[in-house]
């Protein structure tokens, strides 16, 4: 990801606060599916394998489980992005495989993974991924982690 930063210079963080939570989800939901495939491509894996658990994993099912299991251990600004982004209404359903409130939890960890992206904090998108990037199936790194 930081290879990008030579074409996309980092905004400051007032100017991507400013970015409407939907805007930075935007954003996020391509860093999310690109760290889960790119964790996916590292494993010994048919290739149909991997887009069968690409597309599990960034379901809004899976990401709002995933916003839950890293709520924890989000500083405040982060906390604070990541509620945004779950409190925003787009203007459209959530998906028939959603509930609202999974739809709005995946929204936030979108907004969350957006900001911290956009404003090239890729080394924290990097501590935090050990947390979302697990399988249903996997211990998490760290204590008290469900």
């Amino acid at each position: 990801m930081t290879m990008l930063s030579e074409f996309f210079p980092a905004l400051s963080r007032e100017k991507a606060q400013m970015l409407s939570p939907l805007q930075l989800a935007y954003l996020g939901d391509s860093v999310h599916a690109l760290l889960v495939r790119t964790e996916l491509i590292r494993r010994d894996i048919p290739v149909k394998a991997m887009h069968q658990s690409s597309n599990e994993r960034v379901s809004a099912v899976s990401q709002a489980l995933e916003l839950q299991r890293i709520l924890p251990y989000l500083t405040q600004e982060e906390a604070d992005i990541a509620r945004r982004g779950r409190n925003a209404h787009p203007h459209h359903s959530a998906p028939k495989s959603a509930s609202a409130g999974e739809y709005a939890g995946a929204t936030g960890l979108e907004a969350l993974l957006g900001y911290l992206y956009i404003t090239g904090q890729t080394s924290r998108i990097m501590e935090l991924a050990p947390y979302f990037l697990l399988e249903d199936n996997e211990p998490c790194p760290k204590p008290n982690c469900t």
